[in-house]
C-alpha cells in the first residue's frame, strides 16, 4: 500500500463519485477505479458500495477514511517539518552566557531571533566563561557569550568581538579615593586588586596585565573570586580594588563605590563558537547579534594565541 492509494481513496470517499474524484486527482477514471479495486483486494474488505451509479461508504470504509486522513496528515506534517528544518526554521539553538555581563544585549538578540524563527527552541545556560568553553568543546552549546578575548587563548574556537565596554574601578566605600568622582589610573598603583579567578574566567590575569602599558604599572592581585558577587564582597571588605565592566554597577554592591577612570579603559566582549559548527541557525543568530549590537560593519575575528 502506498500513500497515493490512500489519497485516491480519500478523494473518492469525499466526493462519493469516481468521475469527480478522477478530475480532482487529474487521473483517468478507469485508472482510479482500478486503484480502488486493488486497495480493496489488498485489504480484503469492501470500502465502497457501488449501486446504480451511486457511491457510498461501507462501515469499514468510514472507519478506514478516518485512518487514511490521519496518515496523510501525518505525512504532510513530516514533509513540512523536514522542509522547515532544511530552511533553518525549526530545531534548537543552545546558548551560554554570563548573566551579569550580557543582561542587555542577550534579551534583545533573542527577541529578534524569536520573531524570525518562532519554531526554534532556544535553550539558555547561565555559565561562567570556563564552563562555556568546556561546553563548546563538548558540543553541548552552539554559542557562548564568553566575554574576554583573552579567554580564547590556546583554544580552537572561533570568536568575534561584539562590544567594547567602559571599565570602572570598584573601591571600598571607606577608601580615600572613593571621595573622588573620577580616578586617575596612576592613582591605583599603590593598591592591591581583587581579580576573577582563572578557574572561572580564564584570561582574566592576562587582561589585567594588558592594561599595564596604559596604567604605567602592573596590577598586584591579592585575592581572586569565582563569581561577581564574591568579588564585590571582597572589595567591600577592603581586600582590594577591582576593575570591572560597567554593567557590574547594576549588581547589589553595599559598601562598594564605582568610579570612572582617567584615561578611560575599555574591555572587549566576545562571543565564541566551534569553527566546524555548520548550523544555519547559528549563522542566523550571529547575524542578528551583529545587527542588534550595531557592529555589523566592523566585526573582526578574535586573534587566537597558541
Amino acid at each position: 500500500m502506498e500513500l497515493r492509494h490512500l489519497r485516491d481513496f480519500v478523494a473518492v470517499a469525499e466526493e462519493l463519485s469516481f468521475s469527480r474524484a478522477a478530475l480532482r486527482l487529474h487521473l483517468a477514471q478507469p485508472s482510479l477505479t482500478r486503484q480502488i479495486k486493488n486497495l480493496e483486494d489488498e485489504l480484503g474488505v469492501r470500502l465502497l458500495d457501488r449501486t446504480k451509479g451511486r457511491v457510498t461508504l461501507t462501515e469499514e470504509g468510514r472507519s478506514f477514511l478516518v485512518s487514511a486522513r490521519r496518515v496523510l496528515a501525518l505525512s504532510a506534517e513530516s514533509v513540512e517539518r523536514v522542509r522547515r528544518l532544511h530552511r533553518g526554521e525549526t530545531g534548537q539553538l543552545n546558548i551560554g552566557y554570563v548573566a551579569n555581563i550580557h543582561s542587555h544585549l542577550l534579551p534583545a538578540t533573542l527577541a529578534a531571533f524569536r520573531r524570525t524563527y518562532p519554531n526554534v527552541a532556544l535553550n539558555l545556560f547561565d555559565m561562567t566563561c570556563a564552563e562555556q568553553l568546556q561546553a563548546l568543546a563538548e558540543r553541548r552549546i552552539d554559542l557562548g557569550f564568553v566575554g574576554l578575548r583573552e579567554s580564547l587563548t590556546d583554544t580552537a574556537l572561533r570568536g568575534e568581538c561584539i562590544a567594547h565596554h567602559d571599565v570602572l574601578v570598584a573601591l571600598p566605600r571607606a577608601s580615600s579615593l572613593a571621595k573622588k568622582p573620577r580616578i586617575n589610573l596612576q592613582d591605583l598603583e599603590t593598591l592591591f586588586f581583587v581579580g576573577f579567578s582563572e578557574r572561572s574566567y580564564p584570561g582574566s590575569r592576562q587582561w589585567m596585565n594588558s592594561i599595564s602599558p596604559q596604567a604605567g604599572f602592573t596590577p598586584q592581585i591579592l585575592q581572586e573570586a569565582d563569581q561577581e558577587s564574591a568579588m564585590l564582597r571582597f572589595v567591600a571588605a577592603g581586600l582590594g580594588a577591582a576593575l570591572l565592566p560597567e554593567q557590574m554597577r547594576s549588581l547589589p554592591h553595599s559598601g562598594v563605590v564605582f568610579r570612572s577612570l582617567n584615561p578611560p579603559v575599555k574591555v572587549e566582549s566576545c562571543v565564541a563558537w566551534r569553527e566546524d559548527n555548520a548550523s544555519e541557525l547559528l549563522a542566523a543568530y550571529l547575524q542578528i547579534i551583529r545587527g542588534v549590537s550595531g557592529r555589523a560593519g566592523d566585526w573582526q575575528p578574535v586573534d587566537r594565541v597558541r
